[in-house]
């Protein structure tokens, strides 16, 4: 692993350890859990123990208190072993970090300290079917019911949420005031009401299920999180985190696709000399790492100014961008060097690029992001 910018020495050593017990442990089942689409939450106790489900948690409330960079670094290494760990991973951060910046510490004290030590896993659930990336049109309601509210809805494409033990539930307390009527609360997910539907077939990250999860439940007040209208506020300090897991991922596919793609280069002969001597194939290598090596920049940029307290957001959007696009890039053209058999299941190549589609996608796509770098420019 190159020294980059912003990276401490401490950060390279938790990133050099989970990428020994990635490359051990996760690397050689990757390929059975994408055709098995078995769920890597099995690998929570190990994770847990590594300190890679707190990882994002200060110690106060169970975590390692880790720097941003290093929790970067990590979740690349976990990603170039196998995404979809790195994206149950991701789900998990989506709740702990809805509670850490939005709840009190009754809840904090409640979940957080068992969610880091893998005794409880979180699923984050705010996508609906008819709200994807305009979280305004959100049809879940929370209406007030004794001590606490009724909550009724629908939420879809909900990562963990079978294996989770809580969710963080995003609904309308206020419907007329749009994004400043959202509240959140964390549901327990084996809640009278709550109801979780078979795992949708996915094209890619086969091993972290998501769900449709429908809510006709009762949740106690003291389980909102923060005042009634701050859920939006909350979700966006959320993703704004998440997306640099994201980028993260995409960073550890695009090394794992590039390292297969110069791997088979070296060792396949075409005409009598390895694919590594065509020049054609070597501008593709250029262009590949070239892109990678920039969205690495983009990214601990990012990291660094949440490290050190600074706003992110316009730096998070910029990151996530550009990484989950340069993986679908990278991805493809190192599909391309392997020819016929790059399209093959015996290789790796197909299911990483089916893998990557996805980052384009959640936690904001593409579009959204330009959205939020435009307004950033524009302000």
């Amino acid at each position: 692993m190159h020294k980059r910018l912003g990276v401490e020495p401490g950060d390279l050593e938790i990133a050099d350890a989970i990428g020994r017990f990635a490359q051990s442990e996760l690397a050689p089942k990757a390929a059975e859990v994408d055709r098995a689409e078995a769920s890597t939450t099995c690998y929570v106790p190990q994770l847990a123990e590594l300190g890679l489900m707190g990882m994002n948690l200060p110690e106060r409330w169970g975590g390692t208190e880790t720097s941003p960079v290093a929790l970067i670094l990590s979740l690349a290494e976990v990603a170039k072993a196998c995404a979809s760990t790195s994206s149950m991973i991701g789900a998990h951060y989506l709740a702990t970090d809805s509670i850490l910046i939005g709840g009190d510490d009754s809840l904090r004290e409640r979940h957080l300290p068992d969610a880091a030590a893998g005794g409880k896993l979180g699923a984050f659930a705010l996508t609906e079917p008819r709200a994807g990336s305009n979280p305004a049109d959100m049809a879940t309601r929370a209406t007030p019911e004794g001590d606490g509210y009724r909550l009724r809805g629908v939420k879809h494409f909900i990562s963990n949420a079978d294996a989770a033990d809580f969710i963080v539930v995003y609904a309308k307390t206020d419907p007329a005031a749009g994004t400043r009527g959202i509240s959140a609360f964390v549901v327990d997910r084996h809640s009278e009401g709550v109801q979780i539907a078979p795992a949708e077939k996915l094209m890619g990250i086969r091993g972290a299920p998501a769900h449709e999860v429908a809510l006709d439940c009762f949740v106690p007040a003291a389980n909102r999180l923060g005042p009634e209208g701050t859920g939006f506020r909350t979700a966006m300090k959320v993703l704004d985190n998440s997306r640099l897991d994201v980028a993260a991922t995409s960073l550890g596919i695009a090394e794992a696709a590039l390292a297969c793609a110069a791997d088979w280069a070296r060792q396949r002969q075409v005409g009598g000399e390895p694919l590594a001597r065509k020049q054609g194939l070597q501008w593709m290598f250029a262009d590949m790492r070239t892109r990678l090596e920039a969205a690495w920049l983009l990214t601990l940029q990012a990291a660094v100014r949440r490290r050190d307290g600074e706003p992110f957001t316009e730096q998070a959007s910029m990151a996530k961008l550009y990484a989950s696009e340069m993986v679908g890039f990278v991805t493809d053209a190192a599909l391309q060097i392997h020819g016929g058999y790059g399209f093959t299941r015996e290789m790796p190549l197909e299911r990483l690029v089916r893998d990557a589609r996805i980052l384009r996608i959640y936690e904001g796509s593409s579009e959204i992001q330009r959205t939020v770098i435009a307004r950033a420019v524009l302000a």
